[in-house]
């Protein structure tokens, strides 16, 4: 098993009465891709900050290589940053670029040769060592900052949004290259990002955070297949929630009454009859069938249609008035206005109790 490279220890980081980062604890193996996912203001570059050295948390303990780093300055740190605006500096050459640091610290000019050079093959960017910053397109500037970066030879790459200036397809093209290049390196990648897709695509784990705090840290395929809270279900790709009360429960399966339509889902011994709780279901994982279809199934209205290449996504309504949006590959047969009867399996359903960033209680 690899060993923990980065240790954050109950941190916390403070501003005034506001707690940006409260008490999250997490470890970060050697050569792991992770990504602090969450919306604007969730904690994530705050965390990503205090890692680097640039913000110092209120209370806790940053270790990196099993040494705690606390009153270590940023320059101290066996860490480097890539920036979403790259900080290139502008009268200087790609190849001064690179070299800038290893030149403070007044390595021998022919290392410093050989070791520029090898990061500039690294990015696919050897034949423009002489070009300046303005005459580079955008994805060729962040990679120039990501070999700025890694000439150093840094056990840790922190990299805040560095994909955000970018156009959606050149973005796409970078996510895979960031990970073909990680992987190449083998040194850990910190990434922060409120992209959901970039995150699924590029990380071994993902810590996904909210107000401060660690919703969940797993690998991508848990964190959206079996979200363990209805933030997180929320908050991952597009997901149904539907409100209704419990009103059977036994050993292996529950009913939820979802208006005048009743719900079949899993259960796990601790959903009671009567409880309020809500359901989250995947759109994909929503078929279009026939009222003669055996199992569960329900009536909805289709309300709008909307095409968005090789699957259209396709809005209805339930009798009780809750939207419920399907994934279907088949759009060109489904018109506007229509009553149609969809289905779902039972174990695609999870079942959280209450409102708001519940636990989920069925998984």
């Amino acid at each position: 098993m690899a060993e923990t490279i980065v240790r954050l220890e109950n941190i916390t980081k403070s501003f005034g009465d506001m707690h940006a980062v409260n008490d999250v604890s997490l470890d970060i193996k050697t050569g792991e891709f992770l990504t602090l996912l969450g919306p604007s203001g969730c904690g994530k570059t705050t965390t990503l900050r205090m890692i680097a050295g640039f913000e110092q948390p209120t209370t806790g303990n940053v270790w990196i290589s099993d040494k705690k780093v606390n009153n270590v300055e940023p320059y101290n740190r066996e860490v480097n940053t890539v920036f979403q605006n790259y900080s290139l500096f502008p009268h200087m050459n790609v190849f001064d670029n690179i070299a800038f640091g290893l030149k403070m610290k007044k390595i021998k000019k022919n290392e410093i040769n050989e070791r520029v050079m090898k990061v500039l093959k690294l990015v696919q960017l050897e034949s423009h060592k002489t070009r300046k910053p303005e005459q580079l397109s955008g994805g060729q500037q962040q990679r120039i900052a990501i070999a700025r970066a890694v000439v150093n030879n840094p056990q840790v790459l922190l990299l805040d949004e560095p994909l955000g200036a970018l156009d959606l397809k050149l973005r796409k093209q970078m996510q895979l290259e960031l990970k073909h290049l990680q992987q190449t390196l083998g040194i850990t990648f910190i990434y922060v990002t409120h992209d959901q897709e970039e995150a699924l695509t590029m990380s071994d784990r993902i810590v996904v955070m909210n107000n401060g705090k660690i919703e969940q840290a797993d690998i991508p395929h848990k964190i959206y297949e079996t979200p363990k809270t209805l933030f997180v279900a929320n908050f991952i790709g597009d997901t149904n929630i539907l409100e209704g009360v419990v009103t059977n429960s036994d050993n292996d399966d529950v009913k939820v009454q979802l208006g005048n339509e009743t719900l079949l889902a899993k259960n796990d011994g601790s959903l009671q009859t009567g409880q309020e709780v809500q359901v989250s279901i995947r759109p994909e994982n929503i078929s279009f069938c026939t009222e003669t279809n055996e199992g569960m199934k329900f009536e909805v209205t289709v309300k709008e249609l909307i095409y968005i290449g090789s699957l259209t996504k396709v809005v209805t309504e339930l009798a009780d008035g809750q939207k419920l949006l399907i994934q279907s590959t088949n759009g060109s047969d489904i018109k506007e206005n229509t009553k149609r009867y969809v289905t779902w399996n039972k174990e695609d359903c999870l079942v959280y109790q209450g409102e708001n960033e519940q636990q989920a209680i069925v998984q």
